[in-house]
Parts: structure tokens; sequence; C-alpha cells
């Protein structure tokens, strides 16, 4: 009582001999690019996603390791597709009641930051990418919160209005009508506080050498096809969900889930947690980065950067240990995916098997390594939820599975969770 009072129980537990005898060398450990920082957002999956791609865009073009792609760009057009997402979803639920589970829950977040990889993958086919000076980072794309608040407020009234009109007796085109002024006031909106998203820009740079080059003027998707051209289509999402209501080996989805509409839908491969990390560590062994979403809150010591289910004895603190099972987590509301990263690094013993895994987070370079964290392997085994890799890496028994038709599991389970 006396140290708790007087300081954080997470530091009054942690433990000092986990924390000493941490080793931060790692048998295969990727070339790194500088920390990126989301700041007061939950934009980590973008920012994962576009680390990923940076590392082609940087070797392209020879470019130093600040480079940087614009976050903002495509948080734009995410929240605008949201907001169209969000839109069609009410035209689909008008005779719900208003007071339901289904209507409640699309109310209750219609464009948070928070995405999923495929949500990305929408994104980049539509919109392309540009470098961070075509659209840089404004006080808005780095703290969301006004904008989102307003933003809610747009999106909820329009739907208001537009469950009012249907229910007093308007046509299902009287209503949709109402859709497109509710988007226009959305796009408003968002130009003013991220800016407008550029058709086209002019590029050149200098490389590594001081070179100079000098492409012209580029559209966002000419951009991505010539200096990334990464085939977006050949990855997996492979998670981890040990529930008793879910089975692996199988396809999964979420209703109501999504940004783009029309675009590829969210789609979970749930695999035994092994045959996810064989595939990550295997992506890793191969020279390219691996996307992941995890429970980043649990077990982490946020300036070490450290990731450990040993490193705070909380059973010295109060008298008892958390026994819950992972499965049990997610069951009772304890557990979710809630943050997304990248893996650059796995130490492997001598029997390939992992040890510990190097992380690029999006938190700036203050915290852990210049930015970078460690998690051991239980702690993947415990927190980890999904990871993203090309489809070469996915056992091959299982790949005639990414083609079956998904299971559609409802919006408000734990595999619905955003990465923010």
């Amino acid at each position: 009582m006396n140290a708790v009072c007087h300081a954080p129980v997470s530091k009054v537990a942690r433990s000092a001999r986990v924390f000493a005898a941490t080793d931060f060398t790692f048998s295969h450990h990727l070339e790194e690019n500088k920390a990126t920082s989301q700041g007061a957002s939950g934009r980590c999956w973008l920012f994962a996603a576009l680390n990923t791609l940076r590392v082609v865009a940087i070797e392209r073009m020879e470019l130093e390791d600040d480079f940087e792609f614009s976050q903002n760009h495509l948080m734009f057009w995410d929240k605008m597709e949201k907001a169209n997402y969000f839109l069609e979803s009410i035209l689909l639920t008008l005779d719900e009641p208003t007071d339901g589970r289904l209507i409640a829950h699309l109310l209750s977040a219609p464009v948070q930051d928070g995405g999923q990889w495929h949500m990305f993958v929408n994104l980049v086919r539509k919109y392309g990418v540009v470098p961070k000076t075509a659209m840089p980072e404004t006080d808005s794309s780095g703290r969301t919160g006004e904008l989102n608040y307003q933003l809610t407020y747009l999106l909820r009234e329009a739907a208001c209005r537009m469950r009012h009109a249907h229910h007093s007796g308007a046509t299902e085109a009287e209503v949709r009508a109402m859709k497109a002024p509710a988007l226009i006031e959305a796009y408003r909106m968002l130009a003013i506080h991220l800016g407008v998203p550029p058709r086209d820009f002019f590029w050149q740079w200098r490389d590594r050498d001081n070179k100079h080059h000098r492409e012209g003027t580029m559209t966002p998707l000419r951009f991505y096809e010539k200096f990334v051209g990464a085939d977006l289509g050949d990855m997996a999402c492979l998670i981890h969900c040990p529930q008793e209501s879910k089975s692996f080996e199988t396809l999964y989805t979420i209703r109501f889930l999504g940004n783009v509409v029309g675009g590829e839908p969210i789609k979970y491969l749930n695999v035994e947690v092994d045959v996810m990390k064989t595939a990550a560590a295997n992506q890793i062994k191969a020279g390219e980065p691996v996307w992941f979403g995890c429970d980043v809150g649990k077990c982490l010591d946020r300036d070490s950067g450290l990731m450990d289910v040993d490193l705070f004895e909380y059973d010295l603190v109060y008298g008892r240990a958390p026994s819950m099972t992972k499965a049990e987590r997610l069951d009772y509301g304890h557990a979710q995916m809630t943050h997304a990263m990248v893996f650059t690094g796995v130490d492997l013993d001598a029997s390939d098997k992992p040890l510990k895994w190097r992380v690029e987070n999006s938190w700036g370079d203050k915290a852990g390594d210049g930015g970078f964290m460690q998690m051991t392997d239980r702690w993947f085994d415990e927190h980890n939820y999904e990871v993203v890799v090309r489809k070469r890496y996915v056992p091959e028994a299982l790949l005639p599975v990414l083609n079956t038709e998904p299971i559609a599991l409802d919006p408000w389970d734990p595999m619905g969770a955003l990465a923010c």
C-alpha cells in the first residue's frame, strides 16, 4: 500500500530481474527506417501499413531513411469512405429499431480513426499514395478528437433525418437522395481540418548520394505503381482466435465493418498460433517486414518498449495472479485487437523456434529503442491476434480456404475491433 500510494502500480510491480535480463540481439534483423509518430490519433494501422511499403519506395528511389508517405492523405479518404459506408449501412437498416443493438453499434463510432488491413488495401487501390510533402500533417491529423466529434455529429444527424423520413412514409429514392448533401458537408469538413488531397503533384528528389531526380507531375495512383508496385492481392490475413465459438482453418468476415463500399471485404483465416508465427518468421527471413495486430496495452512497459508476460509481478502486489486464458479474455471483454505495428526482426533458436520479436511502432522515437519495441514469444502467444503475410507463407493445405465463402460474424464480435 505504501509503495502504490506513491507510484503507479506498474512501476511497483515491474520485475527488475526480467528487465535486467532482456537481450536486444536478434538472429534476423531487417534494415530499419526512422520511427514515425501517429500523434494523438488512432491511425496506427495506416502508419504500420505505409511503413511496410516505404521500405520498397526507399530502396527504389535510394532515399534516406526518414522518407514517409502521407498518412494524412489516406486518412482523409478513409474518413470520406467511412462516411459513405456508414450512410449506406443506415439505408440497409432503416427498419431496425433505433434502440436495438445493431443501430446502437452503427451509431457508436461512424468515423473512428481505427482500421484493418483490407481497409488499407481498398484505399490504396482507389486513391494511391503520395509522399508526405504532397499532403503534410495538420493539427487535426495528429489530434483527431475535435474533427471526429464534429464529423460524428454530422453523420448521426444525417442518420436521424433519413430514418425519420423513412418512418414518415418517404420513398426509398427520397431517403437515398438525402445522402449526397451529407457527404458534401463531410468532404467540406474534412478539407477544413486536413486540407484538400492532391489530384496530382510534382515529384523530384535527391537520393542518398545527393543525385537529383525529376519525375514531374504524377497522380497518387501512378506514384504507387511506379515507386511501390506491391501486389496487395498477394497478402493473406491470419488471425489466432481460440474462442469455442470460432473454428480453426476457417475463413471469417465481419458484418457492417469496412470503409469502401464494394471494396475488398475483411477476411480473416483463423489458424493455430504456431501457424501465424511460422508464416511471419519466414517472411522476415525472406527480407520483408510483417504488419500485425495485437492487444498492445497488456504487459507493456512503454518507456523501455518491452512486451513480456513476466514483466509485471502483480501477484506480489495483490496476493493473486490473473488466471483467464486467451479465449476467456476474449469471451469476457478483457481482450481485443487494439493496435497495429510491424515486425522487423525475429530471434530464432537452434531449432528455428522464435524467442522474441523486433517491433516497429508509430509512437515516435522516444520510447523503446528509438521507437522500436521488443516482444517475447510468450507475449505473442497471449496477446497477438493477427499477421498479414504473403500467401506463399501460408501452409499449402490452407490456401483453398482463402477462396471459400467467409462466415459472417456480428459487428460487436471481438474480432471486429479496429486497430487504432
